[in-house]
């Protein structure tokens, strides 16, 4: 099989020929299936309009709905979003990488790009993620590799069993995960709220929030 039609990467035994693949698709306009610290995800350009809806469809998801995006760092971060205040970058500086999803508001430009005015951003805990989000330098889609009412998934067998005429590859590690999404949170305003209890328990969110009002 060629590698123009190869579908399945293990990062295990070819980490940097996975990376390079992952980042070709994501400025070529691919989909693909990724793993994360949390659970297998679709990855894509957020800002490539034909793909993100290419995910929706292989989702079944309705054209509204909004995708988590997972960044490199807090600088990538801000330079898509405008945080509520000063000590809300203190506590995200201080909960990430973690499975912490934080819903934020967007500058002027990516909104106009996006077509929305808020977006949620994470950085993981993961190599794999780390890797490629450091390597293109830019937002990447983050979305579990399932259909609409269906439960997420760690295990590769069903994602490729599922999707693997659907998508433009599947990248896979041996290593398991708890099948568990990030916790999302609204922090468009002042105070953080909950929106969906995931892997990182909200609680100790508001203790990262509550060291960070005491170092002010």
């Amino acid at each position: 099989m060629t590698e123009k039609h190869k579908k399945l990467y293990s990062v295990d035994e070819d980490f940097a020929g996975a990376i390079a693949r992952a980042e070709e698709l994501y400025y070529g306009g691919g989909l693909f299936i990724y793993p994360t610290d949390t659970v297998y995800g679709f990855g894509a350009n957020p800002f490539n309009a034909d793909v993100v809806d290419r995910v929706g469809y292989v989702k079944r998801r309705p054209k509204d709905k909004r995708y988590i995006l997972l960044a490199p760092d807090i600088e990538t971060t801000l330079r898509h979003a405008v945080p509520t205040s000063e000590r809300h970058i203190d506590a995200l500086m201080a909960a990430w990488p973690n499975p912490l999803s934080a819903v934020l508001r967007l500058n002027r430009e990516t909104r106009e790009l996006l077509g929305q005015d808020t977006a949620a951003f994470r950085i993981p805990d993961h190599r794999f993620c780390r890797k490629l989000l450091e390597t293109i330098n830019a937002p990447l889609i983050s979305t579990s590799a399932n259909r609409r009412g269906e439960e997420p998934t760690t295990e590769p067998s069903i994602v490729e069993q599922e999707f693997r005429d659907e998508v433009d590859a599947i990248f896979y590690e041996e290593k398991r995960s708890f099948a568990e999404s990030s916790t999302l949170v609204d922090m468009t305003e002042e105070e953080p709220r909950l929106i969906r209890e995931g892997k990182m328990p909200f609680e100790t969110i508001l203790e990262i929030f509550a060291k960070a009002d005491a170092s002010v």
